[in-house]
């Protein structure tokens, strides 16, 4: 917390303390006050406004939420739960344990207590898990004069009002009016005569990327989110979609570091916890690593023979393993933008077979150029070392790009079959090429 803040707390001066939150965004207050104690935080709590606490809480991390909740009566808790906004309170319950979750739904009222658990029901990866059912709504048969007075009275507590959605009187969907538009209408007009028809939408079951990519590629501030009667159920806006992405940006990465990917921050994880995230791969690529000590066992006779041949490897499989995870990054980030899909496989393996080419021919060049004349070795090892070089990389490359698409054709997240994985691979047909490319060339 910030000095001047801290100051006014401890010597008692709430009400100047509180004129100070006042002024701050809920998202600053949130940092500040997680530099406290439980007790503390909660005491500040009570002295504010129940809407600013809902903001502020929506911040915090899972284990100050429990231990605020923990702390509070089962009236304070229903008060707090009714202005928390829906998404946050789904998001909040999905984190905290089951008791915990059982005493804040026992203190709810029952109407809220239903909304709650209608969004609890869907699948954890869909849209309805991300949704909100805080929006404004009118009916198409309205006036705009009528709509007017409706967002008024109905729009104070909502999510977002710069969208408005039309639906009839069987709640379905029937189209969209920003409230720019409305506010420039002539009183008497009808709602549809003046709302956009052409509504792009998504439905409950769909998957969070789906939104996400739908959010970003028409610009949305709000996607709307219908049932499979096309009735109107709720809406993600563009926020928690930016928390989407950064939530499965962050996945990705660590699947691409052979990490389980961990639902907590890193300082907020123990020891142990983050063990059980990083073992399992390391455990899969140090039995995969198996394969290049049999390679390297098999052929064990022919190092005897070229010693010479052994300073070498660290550098083919070094650059193997570069020009795999290359292509890999590239092909698995675009694939997560929507860029290729399963059709483009054969356009994607063309295009990195000539790029290794290109590539492939260089690096051999080059590193026939160091080993013949830096390395002082025979122009015979100098060729095999650059053939395995060319050979290596077009491998690489194609192996790189091939698997995140394969993966994602038998439904697995293509971000696994990233750098560790493709290394491990590539490593062992790197020594098979350039032992059987050196006994032939070499005679051994």
């Amino acid at each position: 917390m910030e000095q001047k803040q801290l100051e006014l707390f401890y010597s008692g001066k709430y009400n100047e303390l509180i004129c100070e939150l006042d002024q701050m965004n809920a998202v600053d207050i949130a940092d500040m006050l997680s530099s406290l104690s439980i007790p503390q935080v909660a005491q500040i709590f009570r002295m504010l406004k129940k809407d600013v606490c809902a903001d502020i809480f929506a911040e915090f991390d899972s284990d100050i939420q429990e231990a605020l909740i923990c702390s509070m009566q089962e009236q304070e808790i229903s008060h707090f739960i009714d202005k928390l906004a829906m998404d946050d309170t789904v998001d909040m319950l999905e984190e905290l344990p089951a008791n915990v979750v059982e005493r804040i739904l026992k203190s709810t009222s029952l109407s809220r207590r239903k909304e709650i658990n209608k969004f609890l029901q869907y699948p954890e990866n869909s849209a309805g898990s991300i949704m909100t059912s805080e929006l404004v709504r009118i009916k198409s048969s309205m006036t705009v004069s009528q709509a007017v007075e409706h967002v008024r009275s109905t729009g104070i507590d909502k999510e977002t009002v710069y969208v408005i959605y039309v639906t009839d009187a069987s709640r379905r969907l029937r189209g969209t009016l920003e409230l720019k538009d409305l506010l420039f209408a002539s009183p008497t007009e009808r709602i549809y005569n003046i709302m956009d028809t052409g509504v792009i939408f998504a439905k409950t079951t769909d998957k969070r990327q789906t939104i996400t990519d739908m959010i970003s590629k028409y610009d949305l501030l709000a996607l709307p989110i219908v049932d499979s009667e096309d009735r109107l159920v709720g809406i993600v806006t563009f926020d928690d979609a930016l928390d989407v992405i950064n939530d499965d940006a962050t996945k990705d990465i660590e699947k691409m570091g052979a990490i389980v990917p961990a639902n907590k921050p890193y300082l907020k994880t123990g020891v142990i916890y983050t063990w059980l995230q990083r073992i399992p791969w390391l455990l899969i690529l140090m039995l995969s690593a198996s394969l290049t000590g049999a390679i390297i066992t098999h052929f064990e006779g022919s190092l005897q023979r070229a010693v010479v041949l052994t300073a070498f490897i660290p550098m083919l499989m070094g650059s193997g393993g570069n020009a795999g995870g290359q292509a890999s990054v590239t092909v698995i980030r675009s694939m997560s933008l929507g860029e290729i899909r399963m059709k483009d496989f054969l356009p994607v393996l063309w295009k990195e077979l000539r790029v290794s080419l290109l590539c492939g021919a260089t690096l051999a060049v080059a590193a026939f150029a160091k080993v013949f004349l830096f390395d002082k070795v025979g122009v015979y090892v100098a060729l095999a070392v650059s053939l395995t070089l060319l050979a290596t990389v077009i491998v690489a490359k194609l192996v790189g790009a091939s698997l995140p698409i394969l993966a994602k054709r038998i439904g697995l997240d293509p971000a696994v079959m990233a750098s560790p994985f493709i290394t491990t691979i590539v490593d062992a047909i790197s020594l098979a090429i350039y032992f059987s490319i050196s006994t032939k060339i070499l005679g051994i």
